[in-house]
């Protein structure tokens, strides 16, 4: 195991299962970590306050940054206009939840936290198994933004390597279910569903309620879901 203790982390934060989970896992992992999240314009926004909770459960550095993905459009999760669709079952087609280029905009705001914070690592919860095709999700995209990142950089320029790390890159939900649960993870307090009432309360339906479920269920651990 790689000895990250007397380095810093960036850790991208939604508030969510997979991001929750890997705020635990760098809390265990790292001297010193700065979660962010981002108020980007989403359908709702309710995951913000459970992040702040979490953080603050944990004696986190959190930062909450404000952008605007939404007038864009293109994506149920920004444009009200679209709705949120049900689980359509395994399909080769991009959902239309995918939000375009989420994830790199993200990862460059915490490249430009991870030089202010002098932090070596950025940690981001994505998955190649239950990823619902998104292509932000997978392994050669995280390689090619390190790669990036360490040309994009005075630190990267100076020899002093950043790494983007993926913990649950190869799990399933139920694989990182157990992870979290094992590093002590209360996932009643984490907010997945792509359109939570004003509550947090999931809609039990949409991809990521339907792959979070499935996972609580493949784990063999029970659901603390709060449902609509």
């Amino acid at each position: 195991m790689n000895d990250y203790h007397n380095q810093n982390a960036v850790v991208l934060f939604s508030g969510g299962l997979d991001s929750t989970t890997c705020l635990y896992w760098a809390k265990s992992h790292f001297k010193s970590i700065t979660a962010i999240s981002f108020r980007y314009g989403q359908r709702h926004s309710s995951e913000l306050v459970f992040a702040q909770q979490i953080a603050k459960s944990l004696n986190v550095s959190h930062r909450i940054i404000d952008i605007d993905i939404a007038q864009l459009g293109g994506s149920a999760l920004t444009d009200l206009s679209i709705d949120v669709p049900d689980y359509q079952g395994d399909t080769d087609n991009v959902p239309i939840t995918y939000v375009p280029a989420r994830n790199t905009i993200f990862l460059s705001y915490a490249l430009a936290v991870a030089e202010v914070t002098n932090a070596s690592h950025i940690v981001i919860g994505v998955s190649s198994v239950d990823f619902s095709g998104y292509p932000d999700c997978r392994p050669d995209f995280i390689h090619a933004f390190e790669l990036m990142a360490n040309l994009a950089t005075v630190a990267g320029r100076q020899g002093n390597h950043l790494s983007i790390l993926a913990p649950l890159q190869h799990l399933s939900k139920a694989q990182t279910l157990k992870l979290g649960l094992s590093l002590g993870v209360d996932y009643g307090q984490t907010v997945s569903c792509y359109q939570a009432d004003t509550n947090g309360r999931a809609c039990g339906v949409c991809d990521s309620c339907t792959l979070r479920r499935q996972g609580f269920i493949d784990a063999g651990v029970d659901d603390p879901t709060r449902y609509q």
